[in-house]
């Protein structure tokens, strides 16, 4: 239950969060130029309902859409959206924010649906009438659901919302909502709340009287910068005292809250400091009648000034002071008399965990402790710096080699600043660690020398197919079975769809019995190939050299592949694949190359042939003869 909710939220956070730029614009608009601002001007304030009843809710809408159903969803939620917000009387009306957090998503599932639909039902010829005419008669109809439907109803649940939240402001009820709010940030539910709850009331509050008290409740930093003060006077674990100042800078001034969870979780009762700090703080605001112009996103000290109507300046300062004079108080005694024993490392796991569920992301299943959990694994990527051709070459060959045994498995490659967020097992040179790291922390990292022959990749297999295993599963070998018509029909399509396939290497594109002397000289000739065929602008060869002084392009096995780096991308013409072969061997370093492929892709086409050299390479007899022939026919037949 806690991981949806957490999921849910983070899903609510980002749509919201790459446009905060766009509510920052218009929280600085409201707080300089409203006629009670900073600088007031009738003529620039103008701009401020545009941005909070129009664009706010396009770009909300169309980053949920892009998120569900690609950069189609997007175009259709930004149509489907409108209807809502002119189902609401546009400026008239109520900011759409949650509307718009419904309409996208729901905009970018059907289109998905559809796109599914008509993979296999596109006529030849159509595609660009099909896709275009779909969005625009699908996004006419959702658009028409808005206006009827999704607005009017976010009207009467944004009324009743806020007229539940005027009944708790009336009764002096607010402040007990830190009970809940602080527990959550802890279990990392903030975004679930903030993004979902508060800020959507917010608008519609600022919208009426130009502040919400709703942008403060989660936002202050004040709370979490007592619990980081006290530990750091009182703390008697060396390690702690000496982390904490460091981390009052990054949460008070970076506005990074979950800093201080793990704070919090080395020692569960601490919570009590921020939970009473806030309650004294939204006490203060209510009677203060304080209130910031727009969301404090991230939640800095200096976000939380900036969104600060300058009539309550000193009274929001005064109340964040209290938040943290209470939070400093109250945890104070608890850290300095109560020793739980848990140490900030363990502590900054578990926010890790948590942050990963809130994410949807496998690593909290798949990784415990650094401990694969072979079960739990779904996703195993293979990186390298352009994402197009040793880690290309090593997904293949190591999804055959798993397929059998782990069918669940998904195995593709990517460049390695492009690995995916659902990623399990990231597989990286040695030399890639780092970036793949920061690409995804979520992943568990394997490092290896070579994608095609490396012991890391054994282990990987071994990890991968044996852990959790039931023991019978592994005894049960499947029958053969006849072919039927609907095999036939299915070779028939694959057959059909391989001849339709771009011819990626011909045989002007294979040279046998070559000389090289070094390795720079046989990748020069594999790109000057490539150029002859077609495939390539002269300048993709340099790329191809200043790849391999990063790291070497040689597989093992006596295979090379060198490729341009990911910039080289652009100067591509099409998709191509040339083969050198070096009977003598050619020195890649300690290693000796007697086939150097080179390789030029414009987006997966050239994936297919990778293909088949990983097939020909686990042939050792092909492989062996391959690097010796003079036939170059026959070398072509084995890899087309």
């Amino acid at each position: 239950m806690k991981n949806a909710i957490q999921r849910f939220g983070k899903f609510l956070s980002g749509m919201v969060m790459p446009n905060i730029g766009a509510f920052i614009a218009w929280g600085l608009i409201t707080a300089l130029f409203i006629p009670d601002g900073w600088l007031p001007n009738e003529k620039l304030a103008s701009i401020h309902p545009y941005i909070l009843f129009f664009l706010l809710p396009i770009l909300i809408a169309g980053q949920g859409g892009q998120m569900v159903g690609g950069l189609r969803g997007r175009v259709m939620a930004s149509i489907a959206v409108m209807g809502t917000i002119a189902g609401v009387g546009g400026t008239e009306g109520q900011p759409m924010l949650m509307g718009a957090m419904i309409m996208g998503p729901l905009a970018g599932w059907i289109t998905k649906k559809f796109d599914q639909f008509m993979e296999t039902r596109m006529p030849a010829g159509f595609e660009m009438l099909i896709n275009n005419f779909s969005i625009g008669i699908i996004g006419m109809l959702l658009a028409m659901l808005g206006f009827y439907g999704i607005g009017p109803l976010m009207t009467a649940i944004l009324t009743v919302l806020a007229a539940g939240v005027e009944v708790l402001v009336n009764h002096g009820l607010l402040p007990l909502s830190a009970i809940f709010i602080e527990p959550a940030k802890v279990l990392f539910l903030n975004n679930a709340i903030n993004h979902g709850i508060f800020t959507p009331i917010g608008i519609e509050q600022a919208a009426e009287a130009g502040r919400s008290i709703m942008y403060m409740l989660e936002a202050d930093p004040g709370p979490g910068l007592g619990v980081l003060l006290a530990y750091w006077v009182f703390s008697k674990d060396k390690t702690t005292k000496q982390s904490a100042p460091g981390a009052v800078i990054i949460h008070f001034l970076g506005g990074i809250h979950e800093i201080y969870f793990p704070y919090v979780l080395m020692n569960p009762i601490v919570i009590i400091a921020p939970i009473l700090g806030n309650i004294a703080a939204i006490t203060w605001f209510s009677l203060m009648k304080c209130g910031l112009v727009a969301p404090a996103s991230p939640g800095s000290i200096i976000a939380f000034l900036s969104m600060t109507p300058k009539d309550k300046m000193w009274q929001t300062i005064v109340g964040v002071l209290i938040a943290t004079a209470v939070s400093f108080l109250v945890a104070s005694p608890i850290i300095r008399f109560t020793d739980k024993g848990k140490s900030l490392e363990d502590a900054q796991g578990a926010v890790a965990a948590s942050k990963a569920a809130s994410k949807g992301e496998a690593v909290a299943a798949a990784v415990t402790g650094g401990i694969l959990n072979a079960a739990a694994v779904k996703k195993v990527i293979f990186a390298c710096d352009a994402g197009m051709g040793s880690s290309a070459m090593g997904a293949t060959k190591f999804r055959n080699r798993i397929a059998a045994a782990r069918p669940d498995i998904t195995v593709k490659n990517t460049s390695v600043d492009n690995i995916p967020a659902d990623c399990d097992v990231a597989v990286v040179q040695q030399t890639l660690v780092e970036r793949a790291q920061k690409s995804a922390p979520q992943a568990k990292i394997v490092s290896i020398g070579n994608f095609l022959a490396d012991p890391a990749l054994d282990d990987l297999y071994i990890q991968l197919t044996t852990g959790d295993k039931p023991a019978e599963e592994a005894a049960v070998e499947e029958a053969p079975k006849e072919k039927t018509v609907m095999d036939v029909v299915e070779e028939a399509k694959a057959a059909a769809a391989a001849a339709a396939a771009p011819k990626v290497m011909s045989l002007s594109g294979i040279l046998t019995g070559q000389k090289a002397a070094t390795k720079e000289e046989a990748i020069r000739a594999a790109g000057e190939l490539l150029v002859k065929e077609g495939c390539v602008e002269p300048s993709y060869v340099d790329a191809m050299l200043e790849r391999e002084k990063v790291f070497t392009t040689y597989m093992g096995m006596g295979v090379a592949i060198p490729h341009g780096t990911s910039e080289a991308k652009g100067q591509v013409k099409k998709t191509g694949i040339t083969l050198l072969q070096y009977p003598d061997g050619v020195p890649f370093g300690d290693e000796m190359a007697h086939l150097v492929f080179g390789i030029a892709g414009v987006g997966d086409e050239h994936l297919d042939m990778i293909q088949k050299i990983v097939q020909a390479l686990d042939n050792p007899d092909d492989l062996e003869k391959m690097k010796t022939t003079t036939d170059a026919q026959w070398i072509l037949d084995k890899l087309s």
